[in-house]
């Protein structure tokens, strides 16, 4: 993948073949010209620093397509005066890497650096990324790796040690609009598009440089009278498709925010998640399940109809199917982020499972074990045991902890709603216990 963006002055690029993509005409001349990632290349920025200071370390570029990550690395080794040489994990082999870092060593015999960017570093296996490392510590190169993935989960902790992570954004409207800007004064002449249009054709790009010059370029290929409105302009182009790897970073950071916003009790954030994950072509039945664990988990007994309500609405998609299913998942997505928050049997569950492991095999007390046989009878096998149903208030308050063990207390249920009622009952026991336990 080649993402780029960045972009020229009007005047540099007006003087190009007008032939050439629109993209490669706006490439820029220095980093001066990039867009929307001067917090890492500005004079405060971590690779700003480092041009300033003379010495340009290792670095991994993370960030989505249509950034500038290629553009960036051209344009380091260009002001570092250092050889550029571009490979793609996709495409490389090991005797391709082999001879890459023979030519590097060759070049640096003769007093020249090397500057080595790989696109989609992470696609490279952890043997491969080793690969790189005596090569970069004996300054044979500089390595300047591209990922759209998040490094901590794709790249070896000894190449990250060795390469400082630069976090690039996705373009805003403003940066867009800026590109557009560019774009008209190369070519010359103004988008046919009413304001409103040009706005919803720098949404359509959803953050990515190139796609957005490529939207361009059909737009002005157009032969229109006038200006397009949006309706216009919609029925002319295809929405770009959200960026949404089912099983990669964006898989996870959106199921975290629809999570999150359940959580935080915002039904409008929950719906606006779902619906990214819908549209992204992801699993109805994985966001049932994950739905049903929003309520177990961040509802519990403060509301024991959500449980419900999450099943049934899991059992309705798989009866309806899609389109018309998805909304009784979104019925519960509305409910749970309405519903009363405790996470209070979660953590009673977290306590209980770490006391089990911490006591090991213990045996439950005698008192309340079964004696079916005579020598179980004959070891005090559920001598004592009070019958909770000939209590007067149906309640011994015997112990049912293993011997010697002190009584856990993990259920500490919170103040709203069925929860209270469900504290009130905790406490009325506690205070029978103690009773029970005090003579009264």
């Amino acid at each position: 993948m080649t993402d780029l963006f960045a972009h020229a002055s009007g005047g540099r690029a007006g003087t190009e073949a007008a032939g050439r993509p629109l993209a490669d005409r706006l490439r820029p001349g220095h980093l001066g010209e990039v867009v929307g990632q001067g917090h890492v290349l500005g004079p405060e920025g971590p690779v700003g620093a480092m041009l300033a200071a003379g010495s340009l370390s290792s670095l991994i570029l993370w960030g989505p397509p249509g950034v500038g990550k290629t553009t960036i690395a051209r344009l380091l080794a260009a002001e570092t005066d250092l050889h550029f040489e571009q490979v793609s994990a996709i495409f490389t082999g090991v005797q391709d890497l082999r001879r890459v870092f023979e030519a590097a060593r060759l070049r640096r015999g003769q007093g020249r650096g090397t500057l080595l960017f790989v696109d989609e570093i992470h696609r490279f296996n952890r043997a491969q990324q080793d690969g790189f490392l005596p090569h970069m510590e004996d300054g044979t190169i500089v390595l300047v790796g591209a990922t759209t993935e998040n490094p901590s989960f794709e790249l070896n902790a000894a190449l990250l040690s060795r390469a400082q992570v630069v976090v690039l954004n996705r373009l805003g409207l403003s940066d867009l609009e800026l590109l557009a800007q560019r774009a008209e004064g190369v070519v010359g002449r103004a988008l046919p598009l009413e304001a409103g249009a040009r706005v919803a054709l720098l949404t359509m790009a959803d953050g990515d440089g190139r796609a957005l010059l490529n939207l361009i370029e059909q737009v002005l290929a157009w032969k229109v009278e006038g200006r397009l409105g949006v309706e216009a302009l919609s029925a002319r182009l295809m929405r770009r498709a959200a960026k949404y790897d089912k099983s990669g970073d964006e898989h996870y950071n959106l199921i975290s925010a629809l999570h999150k916003s359940v959580r935080g009790s915002d039904p409008d954030a929950a719906l606006y998640w779902l619906a990214r994950m819908i549209e992204g072509g992801e699993d109805p039945r994985y966001l049932a399940r994950r739905i049903t664990r929003m309520a177990v988990e961040d509802i519990g007994l403060a509301d024991p109809q959500a449980q419900g309500i999450c099943l049934e609405a899991w059992q309705c998609y798989e009866r309806l199917g899609s389109p018309e299913g998805e909304l009784a998942l979104a019925n519960a997505v509305v409910y749970l982020a309405l519903a009363p928050k405790s996470n209070a049997a979660y953590r009673a569950w977290g306590e209980a499972r770490a006391a089990a492991r911490r006591t090991g095999s213990e045996p439950p007390p005698r008192i309340i074990l079964n004696a079916p046989t005579r020598l179980m009878k004959e070891q005090g096998y559920g001598a004592g045991y009070a019958y909770d149903h000939d209590q007067e208030d149906g309640f011994s308050g015997q112990h049912y902890f293993p011997d010697g063990m002190k009584r856990g207390i993990y259920y500490l249920p919170v103040d709203r709603g069925f929860e209270r009622e469900m504290r009130k009952r905790v406490e009325f026991f506690a205070q029978l216990r103690a009773r029970r336990q005090g003579g009264g």
